[in-house]
């Protein structure tokens, strides 16, 4: 069980390095090659998409990874999911595929959508695999399933720039070709060390079932797409495709700045419905835990904004950098928020607490498109990175505010004591040091410094956090 534990973590952790990595590789070349106009062209369509078939999802797919990790039979919940993806993703294409009257004032646009979408609609064919095997916990194989995609594209985009022949039509047909290897190497894997049938199965009752228990779920991915990608989808069509490359630009790097926690929150859903079911969990286990989140969170924020405008500049020819230092500082500030809203919905999510969490997720979401509609026509992408902010804000206080554990109550002060320890750690750093390279450093040693006084780190956090990582229990 230990070891089991520390393979699902490394193998959870590797394939998110190696997507972050390619992924950061495609943005750069795409980002570095391409206008600013094509640049943010190709991101608004991928933010169309994207949207598009996590709301196709309805929810789905976390209720899958929930039941098979409950004990539910997975080759009757398998089926039952493929039946739904095969459906609504043949049904959005068709859809797709006659819209092109919506975007008849920009062809270019609606062939990117279409491009795109077909690959995408490859990737969703693909999702019952994969969250079947990670509600099964088989984290290595899942990881394998995961990373083609990425390399493929990654790779294909890195020649194509090398020999110079990187455009537009060549960049759609990459993406198709990446998506759809990841679709066959995930059934072959699947068929190989799962051994369970791959074939859509229509039972009316099942499938009402399956719904039914993701209806609460259906209203917080509705929300989570919009909310996620409203402001990208604002500043493209009512702002400008340059202003979207530089906020989608600043937008990918904050995500890449929450690996650890992609690393850990896909592992914290199976585990925490067993622990959950059996109220076998223990009050400082889950006390540590986010603690130490925070603690990591901060420091993530603290190094984004030291590092932003000499190497973003650097890497981008002076493209990305500067013009962004405002809003990634903003962005950085929702890290812990994040932490903290993931640590909880995974906690209600296992205690079914879902109509509660649909309701945090509606004021969230109005907060959020609120905040784009009042402050994107005068800030711009400030204005988005603000009004995300305040809806992290005022989501991370809404779960906190439904928290029945009392060991967690303080959850919010730790947060604003290690945000609080990461600002003043960077503004002394720069204060003191002129030379890039001699204030990050100083501001990892202040930080950690202030940490420990403040006590955020204690003496046996080290001991307990090896006991959890592998599996035993704390006192």
């Amino acid at each position: 069980m230990k070891k089991r534990l520390i393979q699902n973590l490394s193998a959870n952790t590797l394939q998110l390095v190696i997507n972050q990595l390619f992924g950061v590789l495609m943005f750069y070349v795409l980002s570095v090659n391409l206008s600013k106009d094509s640049f943010g062209l190709i991101n608004l369509a991928l933010t169309v998409v994207f949207t598009a078939f996590n709301i196709l999802s309805f929810g789905i797919d976390q209720t899958v990874v929930k039941k098979v990790a409950h004990g539910d039979d997975a080759r009757s919940v398998l089926s039952i999911y493929i039946f739904h993806v095969v459906f609504t993703g043949i049904l959005f294409y068709a859809i797709l595929i006659l819209g092109k009257m919506v975007f008849a004032g920009d062809a270019l646009l609606y062939r990117l959508i279409l491009f795109v979408g077909a690959g995408k609609l490859m990737i969703f064919f693909s999702t019952p695999l994969k969250q079947v095997s990670g509600g099964m916990e088989r984290f290595k194989l899942q990881a394998y399933m995961l990373v083609v995609s990425n390399i493929v594209r990654g790779s294909a985009l890195v020649v194509l720039a090398v020999t110079h022949l990187l455009s537009i039509d060549h960049i759609m047909w990459v993406f198709i070709a990446g998506d759809t290897l990841e679709l066959l190497c995930s059934v072959y894997l699947f068929k190989k060390y799962i051994h369970i049938s791959i074939a859509p199965r229509w039972n009316k009752t099942e499938y009402g079932l399956l719904i039914i228990q993701s209806l609460p779920q259906i209203g917080v991915v509705l929300i989570t797409s919009a909310l996620a990608r409203f402001d990208w989808l604002f500043i493209g069509f009512m702002v400008s495709a340059v202003k979207l490359a530089e906020y989608s630009f600043a937008y990918k790097v904050f995500e890449i700045s929450t690996l650890p926690l992609l690393a850990i929150a896909p592992l914290l859903v199976p585990r925490f419905t067993r622990l959950f079911k059996n109220e076998s969990y223990n009050r400082s286990y889950l006390q540590l835990i986010i603690r130490a989140e925070m603690v990591i969170a901060a420091f993530t924020g603290l190094l984004l904004n030291m590092c932003w405008n000499p190497l973003i500049d650097y890497v981008t020819g002076g493209k990305y950098g500067v013009v962004n230092s405002y809003t990634i500082f903003i962005l950085s500030l929702c890290l812990p928020f994040i932490y903290v809203m993931n640590f909880f919905w995974t906690i209600y999510f296992v205690q079914n607490r879902l109509k509660m969490i649909l309701q945090v997720f509606l004021v969230t979401f109005a907060i959020n498109v609120a905040g784009d509609l009042l402050l994107i026509p005068f800030f711009k992408n400030e204005g988005a990175a603000i009004a995300f902010l305040a809806a992290c804000v005022v989501q991370a206080v809404l779960f906190n505010s439904k928290n029945k554990i009392s060991e967690l109550n303080g959850t919010l002060l730790i947060l604003l004591k290690c945000t609080a320890c990461a600002l003043v750690s960077g503004a002394a750093a720069k204060l003191l040091f002129q030379s890039f390279c001699m204030a990050i450093p100083a501001s990892i040693v202040f930080y950690f410094l202030i940490i420990i006084i403040t006590r955020q780190i204690k003496p046996a956090d080290y001991k307990d956090l090896s006991k959890i990582l592998l599996g035993e229990r704390i006192k």
